[in-house]
């Protein structure tokens, strides 16, 4: 007796581990398989759970072993353990043979745990988890990107390689993204330079000068005064000249000064809209032939784009936090470094570029480049010994004095968007239209302006409340 009492306890101690062991998979319930109805029993692959018959069964099959594993407790209760995933088959037989019912076992992957870690890094995101065989389907809407990828490898580590993506991502998920290029060139540029000459003449003594802008005389006892080495023009401002003889020697002094200042103001604000995650390209400039040597003395044309340049990918990381990758570029054609190789003219290009990834809110704005660059060259030339000389050395001394000074800021802004409807925009083309022949060719009018809907309403003199009205 008090071995029969022993061995009862123990398989109900057994069953109560089953059922711990089960965890959340045994918490689906005791399952009760009833007669003449079929049912299908979902198992977790490596748990077990434990099943009820309606009607005492005397003999137990499983159509494939490999997929599960049952044993019976008692002529109405079956253990079940999911081994690997699949469909299969369990049969029940009474005393005289006839058949119970059969049941459908699924053995798919568990993923209670993956559920509930899913909660856990992710809550509020409705995502749905099923299996498929050995792997785990994720569908529904997420918020963001990142959240979904944070999904993705977090089922990784569940079912590696056999993870497939349903889900989408919500909210807006378009970029609109607004460049900002402004640059500031300064140059200054001073030379001072002298010339003497001293000529032999057997011409009695005089008197002679001459002073222009631009221009010089070389005419007369003036251009004789330095041997007829003056120029007919200058490219300097400022040129004097003198000439005198003293004697039979004619002096001729040449005396040029230029002064130049330059300032150049470059300003450009492109706007692209892309999606999240898909490149955009914008260029507003051109492009150049550039010819290429071939083999046989044959030349082929390659076009360098030139211009304002901007290449950038947007991702749309978490709500409104985007993420941007990013190339920007300013260039322009240098005829000051032209060249010539074979008789073609080859021209060189000023270009200042960045690439960089930054990440901003929607509405922010970064400074992603700046550039500040400050050149400047002293030149001076003068004889030997001369040119020391106090006071006077300045005659025999030539000086030039240049100076550039360049300032180049590049912002972005980035903007989450939606579409309209396209009455809702303005073209720059809607406020001018063509002039009639009167106004072109009695009052001289390359074209006619357009007044607004809001002021053509204006003036058409409603008394009383118009407009929307809202409640």
């Amino acid at each position: 007796m008090s071995v029969g009492i022993f061995v009862r306890t123990a398989l109900a101690g057994w069953v109560l581990a089953l059922f711990a062991m089960s965890g959340a998979a045994g918490a689906q319930g005791l399952r009760e398989v009833k007669q003449g109805i079929a049912s299908t029993l979902e198992v977790p692959m490596n748990r077990a759970v434990v099943v009820e018959s309606d009607t005492p069964f005397a003999e137990l099959t499983i159509a494939n072993p490999g997929i599960a594993d049952i044993s019976s407790l008692s002529d109405r209760s079956i253990y079940v353990l999911g081994k690997s995933p699949g469909l299969t088959t369990m049969t029940l037989l009474d005393e005289s043979g006839t058949l119970i019912t059969n049941v459908d076992v699924r053995v798919a992957a568990d993923v209670t745990e993956f559920k509930e870690r899913l909660r856990q890094i992710l809550p509020g995101e409705q995502i749905e988890v099923r299996t498929a065989n050995d792997g785990i389907v994720l569908s529904g809407v997420v918020s963001s990107s990142s959240h979904l990828q944070r999904a993705l490898d977090l089922a990784e580590r569940y079912a590696p390689d056999r993870v497939s993506n349903l889900m989408s991502v919500g909210g807006v998920q378009q970029v609109m993204l607004k460049v900002r290029f402004a640059e500031m060139q300064r140059s200054v540029s001073k030379s001072l330079s002298s010339s003497i000459g001293l000529n032999h003449s057997p011409h009695g003594s005089g008197l002679s000068g001459s002073a222009g802008t631009g221009t010089t005389n070389t005419s007369g006892g003036v251009a004789n005064s330095l041997s007829g080495n003056i120029p007919g023009s200058n490219e300097n401002v400022g040129a004097v000249l003198f000439g005198f003889n003293v004697g039979a020697v004619q002096v001729g002094l040449l005396l040029e000064a230029l002064e130049r200042k330059g300032v150049v103001r470059t300003l450009a604000e492109p706007n692209l809209t892309a999606l999240s995650g898909q490149e955009a390209k914008f260029l507003a400039g051109g492009e150049y032939p550039v010819p290429v040597a071939q083999e046989g003395g044959v030349y082929s044309v390659d076009f360098k784009p030139f211009g304002i340049q901007l290449n950038f990918v947007p991702r749309v990381v978490d709500k409104d936090l985007i993420n941007l990758e990013l190339n920007a570029a300013v260039s322009a054609i240098d005829r000051s470094n032209e060249s010539t190789v074979n008789g073609a003219s080859i021209v060189s290009f000023t270009r200042r570029e960045t690439s960089t990834t930054v990440e901003m809110r929607d509405g922010e704005s970064f400074a992603i480049a700046g550039l500040i660059e400050d050149q400047f060259l002293d030149n001076a030339s003068q004889l030997p010994w001369l040119g020391d000389v106090p006071v006077l050395g300045a005659l025999f001394r030539s000086s030039d004095y240049r100076r550039s000074q360049t300032e180049l800021v590049i912002i972005v802004t980035a903007h989450l968007v939606t579409p309209t409807r396209g009455e809702a925009f303005m073209l720059p083309t809607d406020r001018i239209s063509p002039p009639s022949e009167a106004d072109l060719f009695l009052f001289g009018k390359t074209s006619r302006n357009r007044s607004a809907a809001a002021g053509e309403v204006a003036r058409q003199g409603f008394s009383g409340s118009y407009g929307y009205v809202m409640d």
